[in-house]
């Protein structure tokens, strides 16, 4: 009603019209003009400023009205004054305006006072004094204007006007937007000022700072807190300062809290100390941490199950499994059962250094002593079992937690989709989805229609409705696994739709679930459409972790989009969001593929500056990247850092460097830290013997490679996929090699029979004759790459893509293209679909027999496959273009090139600008050369030479200047004496 009867006031919202009168009137009351006025004070008053303004004392009247104002009971009274300011033609001055305005303000009626101050004040171009700017950045505030109340705010600290109400108001709108860093400059502003604020202002300040990072203004805050007398940090605040140093990692600076704490009387908390406990266990310093607990001690705090739970967490980590079983004892000992998560941690920490029967034996120590595994133990446990191939076990168990009515989740799901053969996503899905509708909502799937449905989505769509009906937590992952299977078999808008049906039924999508489409988004190169989803995601309140970011960085990498990556790794940090190693660890891996290993060695130095402590994976990562480039010295000396950091190697961290070593025929350097591998009781596995097997066969080593396959069968060692592959293109590749094996010098040969017996264990192996590969005849290598292909043939791990590409290519090397083909075929009925490799091997055979139209028929149903041809097939074909002489169908291929982005080998415009050359053809040539150089690559001497002879004796004289030109800028190092002979002829002409 109120805001009813103050819009209906139009005259005091209409233009003025000015009123000028000097004439002198009697001081007199008009009963006339007051008859309607009830005769009270303010009616009093307003006769009073009538007969002032009668007598021309405007500036009195006007300062009449602003008291009327200012002293008016309610708003309905000061309308009234309005009125009848407006019934006289009159207009307010800006001190009643500002009284006006902050009775508005105060009254609960911000809306109508900012109308007052847009239209009577900033539209009429009146500046506002700092009262009225006080009273609207309360307004703004009260109206959710944040930002149009800060530059008024602003204003005002210009004018050194600004009070202590529109600070509070400014503060609290920035309090309820997070942005604590914000109000804590505002704060500092004032205090410089003068202006006392209350401990309201320090709590919530400190609370904020602490929450969102900013640790550094929150120990500013405190500072200045305890520079006012009598306003001391309560136990409150000093708790919100501690964990905020420990979330940060500021463990020193946390545990100087202490102290002060206890000086003024405060308890250092259980919490508190497990806290500390934690930051120093994470940044692996366990004397500081076991400090911390003997302090608590000390001080009569008891540890509790989650005190000993990060401690072992800690030793365990850095593998000190010794000094973990003696904390495990004494929790036993002060009467406190391990909980689920003491046990998932040392089951966790025992697989990921291989000793998968000791955290087995841990899971049925908790059913033993009646304590339920939950499913993250036998994910954990399941994935191991799968690493070790050890596939028996790992589907027994995982029979074993459905019996146990473990309900699987999403976590375990994405663990045994990465262990199944691609193209198997559904069936999985299916397996778990069934699982949860059984265990989760008691909803047996053998008494629904599912078996009649022949589709597997539908099948999966069918239980979730189920499930929908009863659980809609159990739904929200059973959704998020049909959409995370459906994006890994790259069915994207099948995913999406099933989204939206998510969404419909009410469930709420996982992070997981938005990490699935965010990754199969970016996969196919669709970054904008990643980018939107994020925004949508975050809209929904869910917020992007290091998963996150880790995949999208992952995926530029795989683009080949650097520039991409690091804008993302500069967003995060902008974020204050910390990035984690695996995301340094990608890009530092992406640029050891590349063997950029300079600015990989920055990337490594910007992580450790950032305070991110580097893991085994990382100091892998560079020891592969070291190793491939030659440079072992740097490999193994930061093998030595990464011990002296704490950091216990694995075996695969160690199988990196071994192979680096024997592959620079370093090997006495490799045995001695194999014989280290094995002082740390770990067995050389699998991926060792074929590192070392693959290095030996690209050096041409057959007895050496045979020897150490004999070892892998006498030791025990399972051969996986990885070795076949190994063993198929390494023979394969030599069968038609020019390079033979030499034999090795004594020490070599000493140096590789101490490798042999420490890869044995037990005993001397002497050499075994019957390994032997003769390499002295192309027709004995073909036959044996034969015999090898019909042994692989046999093995578990058929139909495979990688396999079938290496029995393609040894029939293809051994010159049987029929055979070839018909693996080609026997692939496609396996259900494995021919990759860009396959048809590189094929079209090469071709190639290599002349007979280039097979080889165009294999590009063409490429395209027509939707196997889209990738740089590699290019350049081949290509070649093979040259070689038959079809040297402008080689051209247009190479345009065809350019329209998709691709850029030719340097080798390949080479081999075009050759022939070209050979073929007289400059113009084309010249072409090809312009190309080269726009792709920043030189062109051979002799082909410049060759071109520009050409050039000058077709008397294209243009194209010989450019040519000659460019020889001259590079600072060609020899002009041969008929180029030069060609070149004054050229001159000649000219003149």
């Amino acid at each position: 009603m109120i805001k009813k009867r103050l819009l209906s006031r139009r005259p005091f919202f209409k233009t003025r019209r000015a009123v000028a009168t000097s004439a002198a009137l009697p001081l007199q009351l008009s009963c006339a003009s007051v008859s309607s006025i009830p005769i009270d004070n303010n009616s009093l008053c307003l006769s009073l400023t009538e007969q002032l303004i009668k007598r021309g004392l405007l500036s009195s009247a006007q300062k009449l009205f602003q008291r009327i104002i200012s002293q008016s009971s309610s708003v309905s009274d000061a309308i009234l004054v309005v009125d009848f300011v407006a019934a006289r033609g009159l207009d307010l001055d800006l001190s009643s305006y500002a009284a006006l305005i902050k009775m508005l303000v105060q009254s609960g009626h911000p809306q109508l006072a900012l109308s007052l101050y847009s239209d009577n004040i900033i539209a009429r171009g009146i500046n506002p004094d700092s009262p009225i700017v006080h009273s609207i950045v309360i307004c703004l505030c009260k109206l959710g204007k944040l930002e149009e109340a800060i530059i008024l705010f602003d204003r005002l600290i210009r004018d050194d006007s600004c009070g202590k109400p529109a600070f509070s108001a400014l503060v609290r709108q920035l309090f309820a937007q997070d942005r604590f860093l914000d109000a804590f400059n505002y704060f500092v502003t004032m205090k410089n000022i003068g202006v006392n604020l209350g401990c309201w202002y320090y709590r919530v300040l400190i609370d904020g700072l602490c929450y969102k990072g900013y640790l550094e203004e929150a120990i500013q805050m405190f500072d200045l807190m305890r520079e006012r007398k009598g306003l001391l940090p309560t136990l409150h605040l000093y708790k919100s300062l501690f964990y905020g140093l420990c979330k940060q990692g500021w463990a020193l600076e946390a545990e100087s809290l202490f102290a002060e704490m206890e000086s003024h009387g405060f308890f250092v908390d259980r919490t508190m100390y497990t806290s500390l406990i934690n930051v120093y266990c994470k940044d692996k310093k366990m004397k500081m941490a076991m400090r911390i607990y003997l302090r608590m001690l000390k001080t009569g705090c008891m540890p509790d199950s989650y005190t000993y739970n990060t401690l072992i967490h800690g030793f365990v980590k850095m593998g000190l499994f010794d000094q973990g079983s003696v904390l495990y004892t004494q929790m036993m000992e002060q009467g406190l059962q391990p909980g689920v998560v003491t046990y998932h941690v040392m089951m966790s920490h025992y697989c990921r250094v291989g000793k998968v029967d000791y955290a087995s034996m841990l899971l049925n120590n908790m059913v033993t002593n009646n304590l339920s595994p939950t499913v993250h133990c036998y994910t954990v446990l399941i994935t191991s079992f799968y690493k070790e191939n050890r596939l028996i076990e790992a589907e027994e168990l995982f029979k074993s937690m459905l019996t146990g009515r473990i309900v699987p989740d999403h976590i375990l799901f994405f663990k045994l989709m990465k262990m199944y053969p691609k193209g198997h996503e559904l069936h999985i899905a299916l397996m778990v989805v069934k699982a949860i509708a059984l265990n989760g909502c008691g909803v047996d799937p053998l008494l629904l229609p599912i078996s009649a449905i022949e589709d597997l989505e539908q099948k999966i769509e069918l239980l979730i409705g189920e499930i929908v009906k009863r659980d809609l937590s159990l739904a929200n992952v059973a959704f998020s696994i049909l959409i995370s299977a459906l994006c890994e078999g790259g069915k994207l808008d099948i995913a999406l739709h099933f989204m939206d049906k998510m969404v419909n039924v009410g469930c709420m999508p996982l992070l997981f679930t938005y990490n699935s489409l965010v990754k199969r988004l970016s996969q196919e190169g669709l970054f904008e459409d990643a980018k939107s989803l994020l925004d949508l995601m975050q809209d929904q309140g869910i917020f992007p972790d290091q998963a996150t970011y880790l995949i999208i960085i992952n995926e530029h990498c795989k683009h080949r989009d650097l520039a991409s990556a690091f804008a993302i790794l500069d967003q995060m940090e902008e974020r204050r969001m910390k990035p984690g190693v695996a995301i340094y660890n990608c890009i530092i891996g992406f640029l050891c593929q590349q063997k950029r290993m300079f600015e990989a060695e920055n990337m490594f130095i910007r992580m450790l500056e950032s305070g991110v402590d580097p893991d085994e994976i990382v100091y892998m990562t560079m020891i592969n990247g070291y190793s491939k480039i030659g440079r072992v010295i740097e490999a193994y000396q930061l093998f030595d850092k990464m011990i002296e950091d704490a950091i216990r190697p694995t075996s695969y961290s160690y199988t990196a460097l071994i192979s680096g070593l024997v592959k620079k025929e370093m090997t006495d350097k490799g045995c001695m830290y194999l014989e280290r591998m094995l002082g740390d009781g770990l067995v050389p596995n699998t991926v060792l013997y074929t590192s070392l097997i693959k290095n030996f066969l690209h050096k041409g080593d057959f007895e050496s490679a045979f020897r150490l396959v004999d070892l892998m069968d006498r030791n025990k060692i399972e051969h996986d996929v990885i070795t076949y592959i190994a063993l198929v293109s390494g023979v394969c590749r030599n069968i038609t090699s020019r390079k033979r094996w030499r034999p090795a010098k004594t020490g070599s040969k000493r140096a590789r029979e101490m490798l042999f017996q420490l890869l044995h264990h037990r005993s001397l192996l002497a050499q075994q004759k019957n390994l032997r590969v003769s390499d002295s005849s192309p027709e004995a290598m073909k036959w044996f790459a034969l015999k090898l292909i019909r042994k692989v043939k046999e093995t578990r791990f058929m139909p495979n893509l990688h396999l079938y590409n290496g029995i393609i290519s040894g029939f293809r090397q051994a010159d049987r293209m029929q055979d070839a083909y018909d693996h080609f075929e026997l692939m496609q009925k396996d259900g494995v679909c021919p990759n860009q490799v396959t048809f590189t091997i094929l079209m090469g055979g071709h190639i290599k027999a002349d007979e280039i139209d097979h080889a165009i028929g294999l590009f063409n149903k490429m395209n027509a496959d939707d196997c889209t041809p990738d740089r590699v097939v290019y350049n081949i074909l290509v070649k093979g273009l040259c070689q038959a002489g079809r040297l402008l169908e080689g051209l247009s291929l190479l345009q065809a090139m350019h329209k998709r982005g691709l850029i030719p080998w340097r080798a390949t415009y080479e081999n075009l600008l050759a022939h070209f050359c050979a073929s007289y053809l400059s113009i084309p040539a010249f072409k090809i050369f312009e190309d080269m150089l726009a792709h920043n690559f030189e062109p051979r001497q002799y082909c410049h030479n060759w071109l520009l002879c050409i050039l000058c004796e077709q008397k294209k004289l243009w194209e010989a200047y450019v040519v000659f030109d460019t020889m001259i800028q590079r600072g060609s190092p020899e002009i041969k004496g008929e180029v030069l002979n060609g070149m004054t002829d050229v001159n000649v002409c000219t003149l």
